[in-house]
């Protein structure tokens, strides 16, 4: 079990929430910190990178606090886990706000749901943002997915999905009017779309993978 993640706080969303979550899922086995100090982001041994809430501000904020390298760091050299915009941030471009330049560590772009989608299945207008329990499909044997059985439902509340440039990322699939990627790896770099803080038992079993995983 790790001892010590960290928790990457850069004021955007549920940091709090999700501290609380892997603080119950260690069972009192790692220590969890919530922090915007770089070298305490590089002396953990695993890290999250959570976030909600509009792109900009977020790669923003990432840029005032100084994060960039130890971010760039953590997704190189340890078990790194990326949250809803936090998964979005890791890749090079996203649509949002007209347009805006991301970390850059993982290759492919960010994308909005079409605003006239219709669910197929249904012939219904689909609502955005896509909010609510959806299907997760896993599309690789990863350690993460240890204990969590094909095609369980965790929450989701977002507008914009991944497109990774290379379909050997992609390791978790969801349809809400067309498949999109909801989970992606590479190496010690694990990413969801939904949030497993609000995924109640399915979410805690993959915080609990995650402080067991050793990238």
């Amino acid at each position: 079990m790790a001892n010590r993640v960290a928790i990457i706080d850069y004021g955007m969303g549920n940091i709090h929430s999700v501290a609380k979550a892997l603080e119950f899922a260690s069972g009192d086995g790692a220590r969890i910190r919530v922090t915007h100090d770089a070298g305490e982001i590089r002396r953990a041994e695993r890290v999250v990178l959570p976030g909600v809430g509009a792109i900009r501000d977020c790669m923003s904020e990432i840029a005032r606090l100084g994060l960039d390298e130890a971010i760039h760091e953590a997704a190189q050299s340890k078990p790194f886990l990326g949250i809803c915009v936090g998964m979005q941030a890791l890749f090079e471009h996203s649509e949002e706000n007209g347009g805006t330049p991301c970390l850059g560590i993982l290759p492919g772009s960010v994308h909005a749901f079409a605003a006239d989608g219709f669910d197929p299945a249904g012939g219904e207008r689909l609502k955005i943002p896509h909010m609510g329990w959806n299907e997760v499909h896993q599309e690789s044997d990863h350690p993460m997915w240890r204990g969590i059985e094909q095609d369980t439902r965790f929450y989701f509340v977002h507008s914009y999905y991944v497109t990774p440039a290379e379909e050997g990322l992609i390791a978790a699939t969801t349809r809400y009017g067309h498949t999109f990627a909801s989970a992606v790896a590479k190496e010690n770099i694990f990413a969801v779309q939904f949030h497993p803080e609000k995924s109640q038992r399915a979410g805690l079993e993959l915080y609990a993978n995650f402080l067991r995983w050793n990238g």
